[in-house]
């Protein structure tokens, strides 16, 4: 069974970006979104007007993805899988999502990166909160280039 990472939120987070599950780059890195190919970064520095974002070391990315309001975290706590594809995903445990009202109390609006994330929309949203599913920014989803992708991105601001 492989475990996730815990939320990065704080008490006046505004929007949190759910992704599915750390890919095995992420998992190795103990760090959300490290595969060198995945466009999470870049897309969310473009979107925030800090396109230094991707460069930045991880700790300093969290502080300043934080000060924008934004919050991380996965709709997945654990699961069993075969490489880094959610398609492989297996034997699912979603995150505890009534909990994170305590430390993100200002929450509204929740973004998904990906379909796989996505098709948790329609229960965030009957708990109340705006949501987006955002097209994926792993290097999986080659369908989008990176401004068609960030077109959609910019919907997090709104």
């Amino acid at each position: 069974m492989l475990r996730g990472f815990p939320p990065v939120v704080a008490s006046d987070t505004h929007t949190l970006i759910l992704g599915s599950f750390p890919g095995e780059a992420s998992l190795a890195a103990a760090q959300y979104y490290a595969h060198p190919r995945n466009q999470f970064w870049r897309l969310l520095g473009a979107v925030l007007g800090e396109p230094e974002l991707y460069g930045l070391a991880y700790e300093a990315r969290l502080e300043r993805v934080l000060t924008h309001g934004i919050g991380i975290w996965d709709v997945l706590a654990a699961c069993h899988r075969e490489g880094s594809l959610d398609s492989a995903i297996r034997h699912a445990n979603p995150n505890d999502f009534d909990a994170l009202r305590e430390h993100a109390p200002l929450l509204k609006k929740v973004c998904f990166n990906g379909k796989t994330a996505g098709r948790f929309a329609t229960v965030i949203g009957a708990a109340g909160y705006e949501t987006l599913v955002l097209p994926s920014s792993s290097p999986a989803n080659a369908m989008l280039s990176f401004d068609q992708k960030l077109a959609f991105w910019q919907g997090i601001r709104g």
